[in-house]
């Protein structure tokens, strides 16, 4: 009789990644990150359990936009109160004081919406700068692109 073997974040073996954001596109890059917050990449991957890696971005602050995404992406919040709502365009957001927010929201929206979506995505950390506080992990570069994979 065959079984299906199911792991845990227990059996778990997390490594780390940096990628850097410079002249990478939005979207491509978020996928990629979200894929491998989620563990896809790893044969052991498990739906509903966390197995996924830890992901560091760099150079945030860089990262590409195609079209003319840069005036015409909005992203909207609303206040709770009546007329509340405030929009911001993705250039804003890139010329503001926190740019790697744009990259936060593009992978969070590719994440569950569920605990494990909000425990996939602590495991997120992005930096506007090339510097990053993890040396200590000793993070390995993550390949994006088909060519850098190949």
């Amino acid at each position: 009789m065959k079984t299906t073997v199911f792991f845990t974040r227990d059996d778990a073996n997390q490594d780390w990644h940096v990628v850097d954001a410079q002249n990478q596109v939005l979207g491509r890059l978020a996928t990629r990150v979200a894929s491998v917050l989620r563990g896809k990449h790893k044969p052991t991957y498990t739906p509903n359990a966390d197995i996924g890696d830890f992901v560091i971005v760099v150079n945030a602050d860089k990262v590409k936009l195609t079209g003319n995404k840069v005036t015409d992406k909005s992203y909207y919040r609303h206040s709770g109160y009546i007329g509340g709502l405030k929009e911001t365009t993705a250039g804003k957001v890139l010329a503001s004081k926190h740019p790697e927010r744009i990259i936060e929201w593009a992978v969070r929206g590719m994440l569950p919406k569920s605990r494990l979506g909000d425990r996939l995505f602590t495991k997120l950390k992005v930096y506007a700068g090339p510097d990053h506080p993890h040396e200590a992990q000793q993070p390995r570069p993550l390949a994006v692109n088909e060519k850098e994979r190949a």
